[in-house]
């Protein structure tokens, strides 16, 4: 690490140690054992800013985020928030559950659970720990390694709240579970460390929504970190929204571990930040699970956009299909890494991928490097990519018939994303998402 990488990494550890080594005692032990062990893993791995023979971040430069003087590295408790500020974000009107976080600080008076069943744990992170360590004790931090991330190790490091969702066995959950993560940066630039923690038990179903925004345009980074565990036979639905102002930085990654016969289904939109990269690792350790992985981004401007999808067949008889498509404009770039592996004792694999990229403008630019590594001889595997522009004969036919071009435009960059949104099985989520592809679209370059 050079002496410059070093000193950045140092403003975080001096600021852990003035916010959260001096609330060791109001954590149990172990927790606090974990974030020493991870402040100490981050100080010495650091941002991951080297270019050369680092493989993972090869089309993502983070020395803007690195590099950024963000001045509040640890918020204290929120600000007060309005709830008409949360309009944009709320889906589902009264019935859907969700909890709201500002600044990674859980607000209860902005939380609403009106259709939870009794026998599941929706809480803060910060509550589960004082108040139900054993439900945290066992899952966190087991499935987020954080020895080669620094920023995992980071968000381990500064763990103090977030949301914590247990869902017994047999336990079904009608309707959806939408956890809301905001920054306010209360006129500071800020960093905020989310955790997010599922356990599904045996047979148990459950939707949830993880949405990252700002309330203001100011300089912000979203660290975040989700860990998702499924029992045989369960059944998760997941969505990841993310739309932060132009000023933010967004890095993510979610762990996923399923059992047996378990269903896994994800839901990936980027429409905001000027860097967001998320890693979704999906490890399919029971014989018979299954994972469905989609994703939409659309980037405008000069955004970055960078998805990396890791899937792990490690059992016989397992399932995983993945598309992802991305609508680019202005001189944006978006990077996709689709990595399937299927281990020797799992044969009778089903793998497929596909990843496809509508480029808008000659400057926009898409990075896209689908891989397999297949150890087992009894699969079917395949996996595509594409990129291209929009259809000149379909851009004409349908001016020809009196539609102006902005409109035609709009018109086949919904038709290009339905394949992703027909994924979508919440009406809700689909029409807020619906909408968001309109207001990307209107926010470019030409006029709508």
């Amino acid at each position: 690490m050079t002496q410059q990488a070093a000193t950045i990494e140092r403003r975080y550890v001096e600021a852990w140690n003035a916010a959260i080594a001096p609330s060791s005692s109001d954590v149990p032990a172990e927790l606090h054992a974990l974030r020493e062990s991870a402040i100490a893993k981050f100080e010495e791995v650091g941002f991951p800013t080297a270019r050369r023979g680092n493989e993972a971040w090869k089309y993502t430069d983070v020395a803007p985020i690195a590099n950024a003087a963000f001045e509040d590295l640890a918020p204290a408790a929120p600000v007060r928030v309005a709830t008409e500020a949360l309009d944009q974000h709320i889906m589902g009107g009264s019935v859907w559950n969700r909890m709201v976080f500002v600044d990674g600080h859980w607000v209860p008076s902005l939380t609403s659970m009106p259709t939870l069943p009794p026998q599941v744990t929706v809480t803060s992170l910060a509550k589960a720990m004082a108040l139900h360590p054993h439900l945290v004790r066992d899952l966190l931090g087991r499935y987020a390694p954080y020895d080669e991330s620094g920023f995992t190790a980071l968000n381990t490091a500064f763990l103090r709240d977030g949301a914590v969702l247990i869902v017994p066995h047999d336990t079904v959950v009608e309707e959806p579970i939408h956890f809301i993560y905001l920054t306010s940066s209360e006129g500071q630039s800020s960093v905020t460390q989310p955790r997010t923690l599922v356990s599904m038990g045996r047979n148990a179903k459950a939707s949830v929504i993880e949405s990252y925004g700002a309330l203001t345009d100011t300089l912000s980074l979203t660290n975040a970190v989700s860990e998702y565990v499924l029992a045989e036979g369960a059944q998760l639905d997941a969505c990841r929204l993310q739309q932060h102002s132009g000023s933010a930085y967004h890095v993510g990654s979610a762990q996923v571990r399923l059992g047996r016969d378990s269903r896994f289904t994800s839901g990936a939109f980027d429409f905001g930040g000027a860097i967001a990269r998320h890693t979704l690792s999906v490890a399919l350790e029971g014989e018979g699970s299954e994972c469905t992985l989609y994703g939409l981004y659309m980037t405008n401007h000069g955004q970055h956009v960078d998805n990396q999808v890791l899937v792990d067949h490690i059992a016989p008889h397992t399932t995983s299909e993945q598309v992802y498509k991305g609508v680019l404009d202005g001189r944006s770039r978006g990077v996709f890494h689709g990595s399937i592996t299927v281990q020797q004792a799992a044969q009778k694999t089903n793998a497929k991928q596909s990843d496809k990229n509508l480029l808008l403008s000659d400057e926009a630019e898409v990075d896209t490097k689908p891989a397999l590594w297949i150890y087992a001889d009894d699969v079917r595997c395949g996996h595509g990519a594409a990129c291209g522009k929009l259809d000149d004969g379909a851009l004409f036919y349908l001016q020809s018939r009196g539609i102006d071009e902005a409109a035609a435009r709009r018109m086949l960059v919904h038709g290009f994303a339905n394949e992703v949104l027909e994924h979508v099985e919440l009406t809700p989520l689909r029409v807020h998402l619906e909408q968001l592809i309109t207001a990307s679209l209107r926010s470019s370059r030409r006029p709508s």
